[in-house]
């Protein structure tokens, strides 16, 4: 499994962004709760992550 985009965060990633203003990446659950607040931004669960929902 990839580890999150973001910077600092080395939790597995379970979910793809697609960022309208940005390139698309794969984040853990926790950034993507916070990212997907924002307006056009998608997210899609990546396969075989359902062991990283909470």
């Amino acid at each position: 499994m990839p580890e999150c985009a973001e910077d600092g965060c080395e939790a597995v990633a379970a979910v793809r962004l697609h960022v309208p203003w940005a390139a698309d990446r794969s984040v853990c659950t926790a950034h993507a709760r916070a990212l997907v607040q924002q307006d056009g931004v998608v997210a899609e669960p990546l396969a075989d992550a359902d062991g990283e929902w909470p």
